[in-house]
């Protein structure tokens, strides 16, 4: 970065507080280790190698604030990770990060459960809030047809997947806008989405299959191949030491 940037500081926000029902797990989602190493270190780790972020607070439950600490206190990260008690749900520990954080000029939101996001996917956010965009998502083109269906599980329709996209993390917005929409107590699946009730525009950009969440088992088997088999072509994505 040079001065100039410096001075527009980046902000990430890591959600790490779920509970991991469905990986079956008996510690929150983001302790859960892929080949060795947790979740959560590894997404912070992506972070720190995307060389596109000033600081990373993480937000866990009350029980996992020492374990965080002792896990994320490698000499890395050590100057730039804070982490802080998260809430009972995603919003919660979002307003707790930007609460943490109130001197950013830009924040990613980025899921703990995307461990395996290449670095070079999260500098991509930056450089497009960094030109102008106040809010930008990776997403990829939805290749399943999609249906709606009734409360009976019966088809309504079928929307077009040409205009349809699977949204990734880091969101990246301008401090200010997440701000406000964090600021109403309103319902979205997503930051995007509480952003896009302001009105704002949402820039897309192309995401990676590699930035996908890890929520099921096979999700986990999936992550597990891919670091065993991957990592030399891929070191980017092999914790940081």
């Amino acid at each position: 970065m040079n001065n100039a940037d410096n001075d527009r500081s980046v902000v990430a926000l890591v959600p790490a507080a779920g509970r991991g029902v469905r990986l079956g797990a008996n510690a929150p989602k983001a302790f859960v280790e892929v080949g060795g190493t947790p979740m959560v270190r590894l997404a912070v780790d992506g972070l720190i190698a995307s060389g596109a972020v000033d600081r990373i607070i993480v937000m866990v439950p009350p029980e996992s604030v020492e374990s965080a600490v002792a896990l994320l206190s490698h000499s890395a990260v050590r100057d730039i990770v804070r982490i802080v008690v998260g809430g009972a749900e995603r919003t919660d520990s979002v307003r707790a990060g930007i609460a943490a954080a109130p001197e950013a000029s830009y924040y990613l939101v980025h899921d703990a459960a995307r461990a395996l996001t290449p670095p070079g996917l999260i500098a991509d956010v930056v450089a497009q809030l960094r030109a102008g965009h106040p809010a930008v998502v990776p997403a990829l083109p939805v290749v399943d047809t999609v249906k709606s269906v009734d409360a009976l599980g019966t088809v309504t329709g079928t929307p077009d997947r040409a205009s349809l996209r699977a949204i990734q993390t880091p969101q990246g917005f301008e401090a200010g806008l997440l701000r406000t929409a964090y600021s109403a107590d309103v319902h979205a699946t997503d930051d995007a989405g509480l952003v896009e009730l302001l009105g704002a525009p949402v820039r897309t950009i192309a995401g990676d299959p590699l930035a996908f969440k890890i929520t099921t088992r096979l999700d986990l088997m999936l992550a597990e191949t891919i670091l065993s088999r991957h990592a030399a072509e891929r070191p980017e994505i092999v914790r940081t030491p």
